[in-house]
């Protein structure tokens, strides 16, 4: 377990998990990483539970010190620039951290979140059974808040071959693809008999642009106005992840981790949640563009991300049994300096390196 201090918070740095579940039927909100996948990859890759609590590091990132323990660590999502005592340290790769280490976060080259998972998880107290941070509500995570200069966190009690994941990487072919300029799949509906053929038209032929209103609620997009038949307003229904409202100025807002629960604007369609995380890797004034994709075609796309959790399991597990790996409770023992190892996943073979950090 570690203690660590925080130097510099950096721009929005908060404790986040996979979600609360279960108490929209109060008015709360889910919360939860904004792309989850990365969050939940990370932790694999620790041996974590799959939905430790993390930091989601956005554009800026902290500047962080163990002051007490020795832990592992990997930073996944964006393409962050993260250094240890002033070396860059490779994304999606596990490393090992002890005291008087100091991890640093510059403004990532591409996406804009990354997140900072470590063995054992952050521990903070369960609110509502869950460690996520709800800014708006100021309940969950570290105080209810983003992370400021002077914060203490501490990490929960690891996995017992936590160690034994020091060096692995997950391989580029198993990482979520974040293209910036790629279309986001959605399923139109639930009120799309609301708008116009042509507003429909409108909605799905242009490209929108991520404006500078963009937060963990929702991101409001500008572009061409989305054409009602009549007006905006409908009874309040349920709000869920990638709902896309238009309200009556036509511009689509796309809902995300810390939406309401309900609203009253019409919904022309929902973005697959597949690719919400793509949606939620992009910064203002970059572009959107939607394309329609059936009901079936979506839970596909769901089907191929759960495999890739799959993969990803096994990968540790091949990872934590290869030849010359003692565990901290097996007794005395050597590792390999470094590496190469060719690891067959469902039949697809992945060339992983692997080193020993001092």
């Amino acid at each position: 377990m570690m203690r660590l201090s925080v130097g510099s918070p950096g721009m929005f740095t908060t404790v986040q998990d996979l979600g609360r579940y279960g108490c929209r039927s109060r008015g709360v909100p889910v919360a939860g990483a904004m792309d989850g996948p990365a969050l939940r990859l990370g932790n694999i890759l620790l041996g974590n539970d799959e939905g430790a609590a993390a930091l989601e590091i956005t554009v800026l990132g902290p500047v962080l010190r163990v002051e007490e323990g020795e832990g592992c660590v990997v930073v996944t999502g964006a393409d962050a620039g993260v250094t240890c005592n002033g070396a860059a340290l490779d994304t999606w790769r596990v490393h090992r951290v002890a005291a008087g280490d100091t991890l640093a976060f510059a403004a990532p080259a591409s996406g804009a979140r990354a997140y900072l998972c470590v063995s054992g998880g952050f521990d903070v107290p369960l609110v509502m059974g869950s460690r996520s941070t709800y800014v708006r509500g100021r309940f969950g995570g570290h105080e209810g808040r983003a992370l400021r200069a002077g914060d203490v966190l501490r990490t929960g009690a690891p996995d017992v071959l936590w160690a034994d994941s020091e060096g692995l990487a997950l391989p580029v072919g198993l990482r979520p693809v974040r293209d910036a300029s790629a279309p986001l799949r959605v399923v139109m509906g639930p009120q799309d008999d609301a708008f116009t053929p042509g507003g429909i038209e409108t909605f799905l032929s242009s490209e929108y642009t991520v404006s500078a209103s963009a937060d963990r609620m929702g991101y409001r997009l500008e572009g061409p106005s989305v054409e009602h038949c009549e007006g905006a307003d409908i009874v309040s229904d349920a709000v869920t992840l990638g709902s896309v409202q238009v309200p009556g100025h036509g511009q689509p807002i796309v809902m995300l981790a810390d939406r309401q629960t309900t609203g009253g604007y019409t919904k022309i369609a929902t973005v697959c949640a597949v690719d919400v995380p793509v949606l939620a890797q992009r910064l203002p004034g970059q572009g959107v563009r939607f394309v329609r994709v059936s009901v079936p075609e979506a839970l596909r796309l769901l089907r191929d991300e759960a495999r890739l959790y799959g993969e990803a399991r096994r990968l540790r597990a091949a990872w934590r049994t290869r030849p010359g790996t003692v565990s901290p409770a097996s007794g005395s023992g050597l590792h390999r300096e470094r590496g190469r190892m060719t690891l067959t996943v469902d039949s697809v073979a992945h060339a992983v390196e692997w080193e020993r950090l001092p």
